[in-house]
């Protein structure tokens, strides 16, 4: 008996050992997903890096189409935008979710739901602060904006600014179709990248009731018909970079940290200078020292990679890595700088390349899941 104990206590302490992690060891991936081919929602994944495996843990009901998805500051709550949600929302408004992590597993419980406050939301940006969430509803071309409660639940809209105008394109800028928001490091403003309209306007925010106001200069033109989708902001402030959809290029500005104005200073091409045929600009991220930005290509289905110049704000191209899936709509560059992971749409698939700190080239890591029509990756380490 004390022998089978012994040998017990042993195969336990194995098994605890082999299973355990170091605080803050733990990574999560969060995928959001289009629920119309098979998904089941909002899928919870582990990585881990020692092993190289990418593995699924859990999937979120609850709605259709959790298609963007963000975190809170302190790592506590994650929030997604979903096109239907649990809830019946009136003038075929999409549902925000509220969602509490359990700081063990990254297993999700839900909080509360909102109506977004307009069609088809494509986009959602917690504020640095953590004091609200700005919600970019494409459909409906507008944003909204909504408190965050102490216990990381939504409060009631505290504003919703409509845009209006239209461009060139007569098949996707007939109106505007607001893609996402984006704040600056200090919260004080936010950038919103309409296609429709070819503008990222540009709004002061009001830090206690998170009302939005036109800044001294409102809103920054991007060239006819080039559809700016996203925008990433400099780790220094002081430049910002615009993926334009529709003419597939990137767009770079001067920022004011004062007043937030943004000044031109160039447009690229994100694609080879040889390629010919059709390609349209999705996602824009950078490393976590600044010095490479990554940009993905739907078509072309790369990502091209610049260098960066952190005292011009200049681009110089580094090269394009395929990324293995058709669609890359989403991508992130790893907190720590050694992956980037890339959500391939139409090829259902995450796959997570190895970068090279010094050149900011990528290098296919073996490691991929597979999950249905995903289109949003977000990283969490467990603390």
């Amino acid at each position: 008996m004390k022998r089978t104990l012994f040998l017990f206590n042993i195969l336990l302490f194995c098994y605890l050992t082999a299973f355990s992690q170091k605080p803050g060891s733990k990574e999560i991936i969060y995928a959001g997903t289009f629920t119309n081919k098979g998904s089941k929602g909002l899928y919870i994944l582990n990585f881990d890096r020692a092993q190289g495996k990418l593995t699924e843990i859990a999937t979120v009901a609850g709605g259709q189409s959790p298609n963007y998805l963000d975190l809170h500051p302190n790592g506590k709550y994650l929030y997604a935008v979903y096109n239907e949600g649990a809830i019946p929302a009136p003038n075929q408004e999409g549902s925000v979710m509220a969602y509490q992590i359990n700081p063990q597993t990254g297993l999700l419980t839900k909080l509360n739901e909102q109506t977004t406050g307009g069609r088809g939301p494509a986009h959602i940006a917690v504020d640095p602060k953590g004091r609200f969430v700005y919600i970019s509803n494409y459909g409906a071309g507008n944003l909204s904006v909504y408190p965050i409660k102490p216990d990381g639940s939504l409060g009631q809209l505290a504003d919703l600014k409509q845009h209006e105008g239209f461009s060139i394109n007569p098949n996707r800028q007939k109106e505007p179709h607001v893609h996402q928001a984006v704040p600056s490091a200090d919260g004080k403003f936010i950038y919103v990248s309409d296609l429709g309209i070819d503008k990222i306007m540009i709004y002061a925010v009001d830090a206690k009731t998170g009302k939005l106001s036109p800044a001294p200069t409102p809103f920054a033109q991007t060239k006819p018909g080039s559809g700016p989708r996203h925008l990433v902001i400099h780790p220094n402030g002081n430049f910002a970079y615009s993926a334009a959809e529709l003419n597939n290029t990137v767009a770079a500005y001067k920022v004011n940290k004062a007043t937030g104005a943004l000044t031109a200073l160039e447009s690229i091409s994100m694609l080879p200078q040889d390629f010919t045929g059709t390609s349209s600009a999705a996602d824009i991220h950078f490393s976590p020292d600044g010095k490479f930005l990554y940009a993905s290509n739907r078509g072309h289905d790369s990502l091209v990679i610049y260098a960066v110049d952190a005292k011009t704000g200049k681009l110089t191209l580094v090269g394009f890595e395929p990324t293995r899936g058709k669609h890359p709509r989403n991508f992130f560059v790893d907190k720590k700088g050694d992956y980037l992971f890339v959500a391939n749409r139409d090829d259902n698939n995450v796959v997570v390349f190895k970068r090279d700190l010094k050149t900011g080239k990528l290098t296919y890591s073996g490691v991929e899941a597979q999950i249905p029509t995903v289109v949003c990756v977000q990283q969490l380490f467990l603390k």
